[in-house]
């Protein structure tokens, strides 16, 4: 049992290697690379796709699970096996499994495409031109379609693409969650509606770049992210990416005229960092050393931007610093006033930049589209006024051209339909880690106001961070808060903050 475990686990150690030496390629292609380069790194990505894929459907990996006891009945095999090796196996299982079922032709194509997709749409958004963007799409859309098929699901074909960011979560339960999700948002935007709006026209000021870089790393480093094992550098869409146990990278975007864009979105990437250099080290390098689902990983992101980052005691202790910054733009500037700016609540266009409260109808908006795309009731060249439509309905608001519309994203061109949901599923989950902090640290908003993070990355390292895979994420967020995902936490945490910023009353 000893060996056939030893050699599973150096099975799985070769397939995380690859996977990091891709993550190098495609980090690369969204920094440094030079914009010729595109075709021959296509191929470079593809090609690792087609090692990666033959690896880990290896037929050595189903005779070892097999003595190792598992079955679709038993995805952890033995029971005198360790709680962690059991999940190990159970992890391993599901991505063999899930696997198989897909062709190489079909991996390696996804992969090519993508990276293609990715290039094409760079230059349509900057174009401001979907039809560049359409026959890539199509193509993607064709692939992941056929993807869903092999892979198989019950009641959706969204379910099986559903399933690979947010494993075991449905369609059905997603819409059910949206439903309600939206219904109390709507509740808080037209109480906002009735007193008068927030003035943050100071953050449209001039702020220079490199003292918004200089501000943010300073912050970044403050909240814990080790530079040693890790670096922040600029991208056209902000994300994270993991190509070590001990190199993680960071991405930010900057506006030298709007504020918000640069420092929030280092936080936001911080979060993710953070949670990425968090793993125990037994589990350091194999499969559990990852994230439970991307709802999880979304809601360490949405912890430190929102509920700490967006805090009147985080500013407390970095405004004045901030001022310091940049005297000419917020000398006149008051904390409450500047506190009440950057948690303005008005329907926008951008995701990225969008406030707390309209943020997850603009993921219901992309959800919406996304199954309607999946199942075939909506043609890939349909999407801009399909988008314009629902962006109108959810947030009363129509994209001036595609680039601030459809095109706004990166994640279809990444092939990665299927993934959104995740952004506001991190909301709520990040909404109950929070209570479940807060209940724990009495003293929290006081050691905030002094810049001290130590209590809230602990706390996070200890319970969320460290686990990985080793829960499901449904079991993680019992063992954590005491009861399965619960919207209503989101929904109160946001009127309760925003009847402080706006005044409100009634809820």
């Amino acid at each position: 049992m000893e060996e056939d475990l030893r050699r599973l686990k150096e099975i799985g150690k070769e397939i995380i290697l690859l996977d990091h030496i891709k993550a190098i390629l495609t980090w690369d292609q969204e920094t440094y690379m030079p914009p010729n380069s595109i075709e021959e790194r296509s191929e470079q990505i593809s090609f690792l796709e087609g090692l990666f894929h033959e690896k880990i459907i290896n037929p050595e990996i189903g005779d070892l699970l097999s003595k190792l006891g598992v079955t679709q009945d038993n995805p952890e095999g033995r029971f005198d096996l360790e709680p962690i090796d059991r999940a190990y196996l159970r992890e391993f299982y599901r991505d063999h499994t899930r696997n198989i079922k897909l062709p190489e032709r079909l991996v390696v194509e996804l992969a090519k495409e993508s990276s293609v997709a990715q290039s094409v749409w760079v230059k349509a958004r900057q174009n401001r031109d979907f039809k560049m963007f359409v026959p890539h799409l199509n193509k993607l859309v064709m692939l992941n379609r056929e993807k869903a098929e092999r892979l198989g699901y019950m009641d959706h074909p969204y379910d099986a693409l559903l399933d690979e960011f947010e494993p075991w979560m449905k369609t059905e339960r997603v819409t059910e969650v949206f439903s309600g999700l939206q219904k109390g948002l709507k509740e808080i935007i037209e109480k906002i509606k009735e007193v008068p709006q927030v003035d943050d026209g100071f953050l449209l000021r001039d702020f220079p770049v490199e003292r918004q870089k200089e501000f943010g790393t300073m912050v970044l480093k403050e909240m814990g992210f080790d530079f040693d094992r890790g670096r922040l550098d600029v991208s056209a869409h902000p994300f994270t990416t993991t190509l070590g146990s001990d190199d993680v990278r960071l991405t930010s975007r900057y506006n030298k005229n709007f504020f918000k864009t640069g420092i929030f979105g280092i936080i936001h990437e911080g979060g993710h960092g953070l949670y990425e250099l968090g793993f125990l080290k037994k589990i350091k390098g194999n499969i559990l050393a990852m994230t439970a689902s991307l709802g999880i990983h979304e809601s360490q992101s949405r912890i430190w931007e929102n509920m700490i980052g967006r805090s009147h005691a985080f500013w407390q202790y970095y405004y004045p610093k901030l001022k310091d910054f940049f005297p000419e733009s917020l000398g006149d500037i008051s904390l409450n006033d500047f506190y009440r700016g950057i948690n303005k609540v008005e329907p926008s266009h951008i995701r990225v930049e969008a406030d707390e409260v309209t943020y997850s109808l603009h993921i219901i908006l992309r959800f919406t589209l996304e199954t309607e795309i999946i199942s075939g009731n909506l043609a890939v060249k349909d999407l801009p006024d399909a988008w314009n439509s629902k962006s109108e309905e959810l947030l009363g608001i129509i994209p001036g051209d595609d680039s601030e519309g459809v095109l706004q994203d990166i994640h279809w061109s990444m092939g990665a339909i299927g993934y959104f949901p995740t952004y506001a599923l991190g909301n709520l989950y990040g909404a109950q880690f929070y209570s479940a902090l807060k209940g724990a640290q009495p003293e929290l908003e006081k050691m905030l106001a002094c810049g001290d993070f130590s209590g809230v990355l602990n706390w996070l390292r200890e319970n969320i961070h460290c686990h990985g895979r080793i829960y499901k994420a449904e079991e993680l967020v019992k063992r954590v808060t005491g009861e399965e995902l619960n919207p209503d936490y989101f929904i109160k945490y946001l009127k309760e903050k925003y009847s402080e910023v706006y005044g409100l009353s009634g809820f």
